[in-house]
């Protein structure tokens, strides 16, 4: 790559930064990092996959924002925005991941599962969700797991969400540099399928790799006490972002907002969803399914609850090294 086509790109980085970047202070930082490492001759001998991951280490190294990065890939990236989740590749990756639902199912003593990998946006995701979420609405207790989130779109957290409470709720708040504008997220007033609803007992399974939107559906349910969440921290991204093109095999994703609680102000950007039970992510299953059938059998065993019940009580039996979390509870 030759210097003058590196600088180019370095550029053109830059210029996406103080036009979109939420923090604008910020981005004229990033861009005074941006051109003090071109001029030391830091990208001048590594190709584009090099050269992206060290503009990607030099952007977040400011303040840490891991939404922001510089993409190599294989393949000729779309245009800017929209353009690259309106396409045909997009939606058959979707297609292959199974719409972000790696598995749903009815465990035994009657409680609901579903791991999430992605939350592809609603009018790709929305039937996935809806079938899923309609077979764990007769469920007793229910586990979603996040520990693979790696993201996607507000949409579909909301529509998640949704599923899960009685009444519309007000969420999360989103504010966006560009017009100084602050949308509100509520959950939606109908949702296909049947709901979970708003009583019955959730707990959320979390980890180091659960990002952005996953941590979305994490920190939401959990300031609503709506769920607890299990596992460890989760990454800390919580900035919107959009990608836009760099050049014919490259693209950097840019924080175009803040998400915000609505009442506190606060979010997860930098530090991540703290677990209301803290345990080690891999334990993080075991330890929520055994609080689930614990809930179970409290329901009792009379008339039709007595095979419920009896599943209930093998599966605990069952349930392997689920000891103290590190508060001393389980």
């Amino acid at each position: 790559m030759g210097s003058e086509a590196r600088a180019a790109q370095v550029d053109e980085v830059i210029r996406r930064l103080e036009a979109h970047y939420v923090f604008p202070d910020v981005a004229a930082k990033l861009a005074e990092v941006l051109r003090q490492r071109l001029g030391e001759g830091a990208y001048a001998s590594v190709d584009d996959a090099g050269f992206a991951t060290l503009v990607t280490a030099d952007l977040q190294s400011v303040n840490g924002d891991k939404h922001l990065r510089l993409r190599h890939h294989a393949d000729p990236v779309a245009d800017d925005g929209d353009a690259a989740v309106n396409s045909e590749s997009y939606r058959l990756e979707a297609e292959l991941e199974a719409f972000g639902i790696a598995e749903v199912r009815r465990l035994a003593g009657n409680v609901g599962y579903l791991d999430t990998t992605m939350l592809y946006p609603p009018e790709l995701a929305g039937p996935a969700i809806a079938a899923a979420m309609t077979l764990l609405a007769p469920t007793d207790a229910l586990l979603l797991d996040v520990r693979r989130n790696r993201g996607g779109t507000p949409g579909t957290s909301a529509l998640l969400q949704t599923y899960l409470v009685d009444e519309q709720v007000h969420y999360l708040d989103i504010y966006e540099r560009e017009g100084h504008k602050t949308t509100q997220m509520w959950t939606l007033p109908y949702v296909p399928g049947s709901r979970f609803g708003g009583t019955k007992p959730v707990w959320v399974l979390t980890g180091p790799n659960t990002f952005s939107g996953g941590e979305d559906l994490a920190f939401s349910l959990q300031q609503q006490g709506r769920a607890k969440t299990v596992g460890e921290a989760t990454r800390g991204g919580a900035h919107p972002r959009e990608q836009y093109k760099v050049d014919t095999y490259l693209d950097v994703t840019v924080s175009i907002a803040r998400s915000l609680h609505p009442e506190t102000g606060e979010n997860w950007e930098g530090v991540g969803v703290r677990p209301d039970l803290a345990v080690a992510a891999d334990r993080a299953f075991d330890t929520a399914y055994a609080l689930a059938l614990r809930h179970v059998l409290e329901l009792g065993s009379a008339g039709p609850r007595r095979g419920v019940a009896e599943e209930a009580r093998q599966a605990l039996d069952q349930v392997k090294d689920v000891g103290p979390g590190r508060d001393g509870t389980v």
